[in-house]
């Protein structure tokens, strides 16, 4: 390849880079982080770390083991909010030195492909950004990934270690996130008759019976899915009937059945991926590499394997309405390796031209450009009120990167790969030091939870007017739940009689004007007001959102 430096740890310095400015310019995010900190917090008070709970009521949405990763590290380093906020963006490091196997797996005498394939991914918008957040699909990813190599290793006659770690991603997948692993991994397991026989260097191995195969592959995914029940059985027994109901219909058939809401529409996934993928998606090389090696793909296994892998999960979430960008997450590195095998692979010499460059060094420029234009206020259309906040010339980084690209003219793939890879990196670093000062001061609750903790010390009540996600919990290191009111006629009252000393959170486009609040707080293009309870007495009805 020509790289001075193994790709695998240029890939993990800019991970490393990525985390670090994440880390210290963005607050963990409301609702996900903040919530997701909340529980862990919460069963960690508790000492319960069978059944998750939010402000006083068990969490049925996920299962536990991101909690548990992070009360690992707070009993080692004791409670930060730093801790919880790494452990996802390490699974997502992890993803690549087990997209990197995976390839070598697939393609042992490829020794491009699985170098290729940790720039493409890296290098794509969306993972980029993603793997700094503390989200459940990274993890998910990285146990597909896990079960992936396991059926590999499984078909190419190592079937004890294979299958065993086969049923460990699909336990500790459940774990992650319910039974969505089983999507992202049984049809890759189902079809093995189909790509595993076209493996390359299976020339000296015999094919595996079929009934074997899916002999053994029931017993893993049954061990996977025992794994799972060790913790479900007792956390549902402890948790009672609705929470016991909640994780055995309501993270399978329950979830699904709602998903059919018609919310977004079967084409949704088509449309938006290919902005995901960028700036692949519109270099040129790629496309012709694709093109000359499309031919040849339904003669490799590796190859067919990654198809499936992706159409599968692209398919099912595509007739699923209920969708979300991150659902796919676990696919991208499919995606990845077909990219990296068309182009190590490709029967006619790339056109590694200074204009196959440009398309993308242009948009990227454009999106930088058009972020020093937002902080000035002078795109067209209406301005959001915090444009004036963004720290523009932060973008002007991403400009100049952008133009390195855009004027050079690499003589090997491997390079041009790797000023593409950092084009994405560039726009995520730009975007979290622009809106520093957006994250300080709409998206840090911080304050208010603090405030929240000083009240609670005092013996003063908390109330949150709708409903509530467990924002300040957290971030106040709260150790009394917050009371929600507005969701029935009476609960409100209820609070003002029982504790005239309260407070009540609500939230507003703007300050009301007719009384004068004990705080408030700017929260995303919204206001927080704190009210303290005899306001509230005084004026009926100050709480409706206005």
């Amino acid at each position: 390849m020509g790289l001075r430096i193994p790709t695998i740890y240029m890939t993990a310095g800019i991970w490393l880079l990525l985390m670090a400015v994440a880390l210290v310019v963005r607050p963990p995010l409301p609702v996900d982080e903040t919530r997701y900190l909340a529980v862990a917090w919460e069963m960690w008070l508790r000492g319960d770390f069978l059944v998750p709970y939010l402000n006083d009521e068990t969490y049925s949405h996920k299962p536990p083991l991101l909690f548990w990763l992070m009360h690992a590290g707070w009993a080692l380093l004791g409670v930060n909010d730093w801790w919880p906020r790494l452990i996802a963006p390490l699974f997502g490091l992890g993803c690549l030195f087990l997209t990197r196997a995976l390839a070598r797996a697939l393609w042992p005498a490829d020794k491009q492909t699985p170098e290729f394939a940790l720039l493409v991914l890296t290098g794509c918008v969306f993972w980029t950004l993603f793997v700094t957040l503390t989200m459940f699909d990274m993890m998910l990813a990285f146990f597909a990934l896990l079960g992936l190599l396991g059926m590999i290793r499984a078909w190419q006659g190592r079937r004890l270690t294979g299958f065993a770690l086969l049923a460990a991603a699909v336990g500790l997948g459940i774990l992650c996130k319910g039974p969505a692993i089983l999507l992202h991994l049984l049809p890759v397991a189902l079809t093995a008759p189909l790509w595993g026989p076209r493996l390359a260097g299976r020339e000296n191995l015999t094919d595996v019976p079929r009934a074997a195969w899916y002999g053994q592959l029931v017993i893993a995914i049954a061990l996977g899915i025992g794994l799972a029940l060790l913790w479900a059985v007792p956390a549902g027994i402890a948790g009672g009937d609705d929470y016991q109901h909640a994780i055995f219909w309501g993270q399978a058939a329950g979830r699904m059945v709602e998903s059919f809401a018609h919310k977004r529409a079967f084409w949704w996934y088509a449309a938006i991926v290919p902005g995901l993928v960028l700036p692949w998606f519109i270099w040129p090389p790629l496309w012709q590499a694709a093109r000359a090696y499309g031919r040849r793909l339904w003669q490799d296994g590796g190859s067919l394997l990654c198809l499936i892998w992706f159409m599968t999960a692209f398919f099912v979430f595509s007739l699923i309405s209920g969708k979300q960008l991150h659902y796919l997450l676990p696919e991208f590195p499919a995606l990845a390796l077909l990219a990296a095998r068309a182009l190590s692979q490709s029967d006619s010499p790339l056109v590694l031209s200074r204009a196959s460059m440009r398309w993308p060094a242009l948009l990227f420029a454009g999106l930088g450009l058009a972020l020093l234009l937002l902080s000035f206020g002078l795109l067209p259309g209406r301005m959001p009120d915090w444009a004036g906040e963004v720290a523009g010339l932060w973008s002007l980084g991403l400009v100049g990167l952008a133009g390195w690209v855009g004027f050079s003219q690499p003589k090997a793939l491997a390079p041009a790969l790797i000023r593409l890879t950092v084009l994405p990196v560039g726009l995520v670093v730009a975007l979290h030091l622009a809106l520093a000062p957006v994250f300080a001061n709409r998206y840090d609750l911080e304050p208010v939870a603090i405030q929240l903790k000083a009240w609670q010390d005092e013996g003063i009540a908390i109330a949150n007017f709708g409903k509530y996600h467990g924002q300040f919990q957290f971030l106040g290191r709260l150790h009394q739940p917050v009371t929600t009111v507005g969701q029935r006629s009476s609960d409100l009252q209820e609070f003002l009689r029982d504790n005239p000393r309260g407070r009540i959170i609500a939230y507003y486009d703007e300050v009301p004007s007719q009384a004068i609040p004990v705080a408030v707080y700017r929260f995303r293009q919204s206001v927080i007001v704190i009210w303290d309870a005899q306001t509230m007495i005084a004026y009926p009805g100050i709480g409706n959102r206005s």
